[in-house]
């Protein structure tokens, strides 16, 4: 993996800051954003506050990265919010919620990233879907469904940015011990981690294996792919 520029979303803490963290040791440059300020800091990382579903927001931290860098080498879309209810019981706001987050918020850091890097002839676009996409859980229709539509993005995307050196693609994780899972009942959690064919809790530096992989040099060929860590089927 050769170091560059990334922007890492969702980077305060659990596997956003663990990936900024890595991308950082290996001699990149990262800018990261969250609603909050961070609570961490390093040579070599700029923190931005914003929400990632806020238009104006995102287009402008884009063009401070290339500004500020004079270039754009990397997006990790990892910015994300869970939510588990019954279909019936969900509320619109909370769907609202899911959707602008995940599925809205990666949209727009997309483009921005992709309008950089089609200046630049290259750029690496890593999406984050879940494993709950794949099985169909229930209870987790909406926060299914938002995922689906990034993956459905990361696939036409790949078609369409491809021919400007771009590839993008996405990561599937199981459940990681974070602040995204901590209100889940533990009895669901261990239902999907029956459902694996590896029946164990995802860790933070599997999760980062598949995101180094589509960042390499090597993974030039690689695009369009969505890749499930625990051996997730349906």
């Amino acid at each position: 993996m050769s170091a560059g520029v990334a922007i890492v979303t969702g980077s305060r803490k659990g596997l956003g800051k663990h990936i900024a963290e890595r991308l950082l040791a290996a001699g990149w440059r990262v800018e990261g954003c969250s609603r909050r300020p961070a609570e961490w800091s390093a040579e070599g990382y700029t923190h931005h506050e914003l929400d990632v579903s806020d238009e104006a927001a995102v287009v402008r931290m884009v063009r401070e990265t290339v500004a500020r860098h004079g270039r754009l080498d990397a997006l990790i879309n990892n910015a994300g919010i869970a939510g588990m209810n019954h279909l019936l019981l969900t509320p619109r706001s909370a769907a609202d919620k899911m959707f602008q987050t995940n599925f809205v918020g990666s949209f727009l850091f997309l483009r921005e990233a992709a309008k950089a890097m089609s200046r630049q002839k290259r750029g690496r676009i890593v999406n984050f879907s879940t494993v709950a996409a794949a099985l169909d859980l229930e209870g987790e229709a909406v926060y299914a469904a938002s995922k689906a539509a990034v993956e459905s993005l990361t696939r036409v995307a790949a078609r369409e940015l491809g021919a400007s050196g771009i590839t993008v693609n996405a990561v599937g994780p199981t459940p990681v011990a974070t602040d995204l899972i901590k209100l889940v009942p533990e009895a669901k959690i261990q239902e999907l981690v029956r459902r694996q064919a590896i029946p164990r809790l995802g860790r933070e530096e599997d999760v980062w294996n598949v995101v180094d992989f589509f960042l390499r040099p090597e993974s030039a060929f690689v695009t369009g792919q969505v890749v499930y860590l625990g051996g997730a089927r349906g």
